[in-house]
């Protein structure tokens, strides 16, 4: 496991809709912000407070081994940066696509092992989930992540202090949804998070869907225009650059 170097201190944010996610098998939870989410705390955060007209763009669920490089390669020719929570299980498969992230100066955030609902498991199964993705992230570009969002939003209160508490990853949701995973269309997609975006906010969006993909040139152009700028989620928290940063290897505890 890794021990990361700093704490801060992070805001809350805006609600936002629940939805229903059909990539994964079986009975799916719904997509949601914890209900517990009013209560304001260091490890929780939805939006971050600035005066800087800066947004954190996010993409769940990777990598792709299709539309993940797609993706990337719009992000490049506009020398943007967005950050991509990542499936561990899914790391394994697609190294080079986690690699090249890293390389093109994104960060990777973790998204858990398998995609579980976690507020369902046991401190011992989540940590697992946690810790499993972190070291193989770590494995592949010699860096931990520095941020988790859970899989549909569900990770209790409980849950998310535990985590910050014991591996000082702070719990990242989102202050903008889009509801990508309905396929409601490029120009829908683009256009919800066009209309939902302000400074500090984190935009939930999904690399595993092709219309979210096909969505990104005007969202990402949209955003530029109005005066919008791109930083990683950590680096809008006031973060050095991921790729920056210095990391001890140490034994995971709790």
């Amino acid at each position: 496991m890794i021990e990361l170097s700093r704490r801060t201190l992070l805001s809350g944010g805006l609600a936002a809709c629940a939805l229903s996610m059909p990539t994964f098998a079986a009975a799916r939870p719904v997509i949601a912000l914890p209900p517990d989410v009013a209560q304001r705390d260091a490890a929780t955060v939805m939006a971050v407070r600035t005066s800087s007209p800066v947004v954190a763009m996010t993409f769940d669920d990777g990598p792709h081994p299709r539309l993940t490089p797609v993706l990337l390669d719009m992000l490049k020719a506009r020398g943007l940066r967005a950050t991509f929570y990542l499936i561990g299980n899914r790391c394994v498969t697609w190294p080079d696509i986690v690699r090249r992230i890293a390389d093109e100066g994104h960060e990777i955030g973790n998204h858990s092992w398998s995609h579980p609902d976690l507020s369902r498991r046991s401190d011992e199964a989540a940590m697992d989930e946690i810790d499993r993705t972190t070291d193989t992230i770590f494995k592949i570009t010699g860096r931990p992540p520095v941020t988790f969002r859970p899989p549909y939003g569900a990770f209790t209160r409980r849950q998310r202090m535990v985590l910050y508490k014991a591996r000082n990853l702070p719990t990242i949701l989102w202050s903008v949804d889009p509801q990508d995973w309905r396929r409601p269309g490029a120009s829908v997609v683009s256009s919800r998070i066009l209309n939902g975006s302000r400074p500090g906010a984190i935009i939930l969006s999904h690399d595993i869907q092709s219309g979210t993909v096909k969505a990104m040139p005007a969202t990402l152009d949209g955003l530029t225009q109005r005066g919008l700028k791109f930083g990683t989620v950590s680096q809008m928290m006031g973060w050095p650059l991921w790729q920056d940063r210095h990391f001890r290897r140490v034994n995971a505890q709790g």
